[in-house]
């Protein structure tokens, strides 16, 4: 059972949504941004989404963007990731906290398919969120994945109908993640109304739990999304955090690191706040 899976088991059990916190490796550079990963459980992230850096990330908003930026800029790339995981592994002794990768898959087919999740998995990644790979192509990563324990979490969005939403399922594994807003990551907010329609409209195809995504920016919407789902997921309001703890100059400010545990908190207050079942 991966870790994913035996995190929601979890949650369940304490009858509660989870908090998903998204940040971009290596922003604003390597040892600032490990601090951040190491931090997020004890602020209350439940999961962790660590976003690859890209040159040409079509799926996200101006601020993932820049912060892909400010990576990359830093030197970031697939092999100080899979380190960063590594050392979080090592340094905190935290066997629990899922990690999933989020990027594009021009990332892993360059590395190979095959060795980019014997390494990731080696590293102690535990799925991808890949946004541009479609179920018709999920076929070329799957196998691999899965011989490597590796969860494929599929996207579903407002415009997934009946009819292709079973194909996105038949390649989702530890949650389906449900884009609440139709374009760029950080653009807007979907009505809680909305989301539950859709989140009841998806369980009733799976069984696997549902987290849901973009537009997510306070505690009072993480809590709404609880109220619904199985997890919010919070990336652009987190990185948000991190540009503003950062001077004009773009060196990390002393309040950087608090500013944004101290958001996370909130968000992970909110979403706790809700009990379910």
């Amino acid at each position: 059972m991966s870790r994913i899976t035996q995190r929601f088991d979890k949650l369940k059990a304490d009858k509660r949504a989870g908090l998903v916190a998204y940040i971009s490796a290596g922003d604003p550079n390597a040892e600032i941004g490990y601090e951040i990963l190491k931090g997020l459980p004890a602020a209350g992230a439940d999961l962790i989404e660590l976003g690859m850096p890209f040159t040409d990330p079509m799926a996200d908003g101006p601020s993932i963007q820049a912060a892909g930026q400010r990576a990359l800029k830093a030197g970031m790339t697939v092999e100080k990731t899979f380190d960063m995981v590594r050392r979080f592994r090592k340094e905190t002794g935290d066997d629990a906290t899922p990690i999933l990768l989020m990027g594009y898959y021009n990332l892993v087919y360059q590395r190979g398919v095959e060795r980019f999740c014997k390494e990731a998995a080696a590293a102690g990644v535990d799925g991808f969120i890949l946004v541009d790979l479609p179920p018709e192509e999920a076929d070329e990563l799957k196998p691999h994945a899965e011989a490597n324990g590796l969860d494929t979490v599929l996207l579903t969005a407002p415009t997934t109908d009946d009819k292709r939403l079973p194909a996105v399922l038949k390649y989702s594994a530890g949650f389906v993640y449900f884009v609440s807003v139709l374009g760029i990551t950080g653009a807007k907010s979907a009505t809680e109304e909305a989301v539950a329609s859709h989140v009841g409209r998806i369980k009733r195809h799976t069984n696997l739990p549902v987290g849901v995504g973009f537009g997510i920016k306070t505690p009072e919407q993480a809590a709404a999304v609880a109220r619904h789902a199985d997890a919010a997921v919070v990336g652009t309001a987190i990185v948000d955090r991190v540009k503003a703890g950062l001077d004009e100059a773009g060196k990390p400010k002393p309040d950087l690191l608090p500013g944004v545990f101290a958001y996370i908190k909130a968000l992970a207050e909110g979403v706790r706040g809700v009990r379910k079942g």
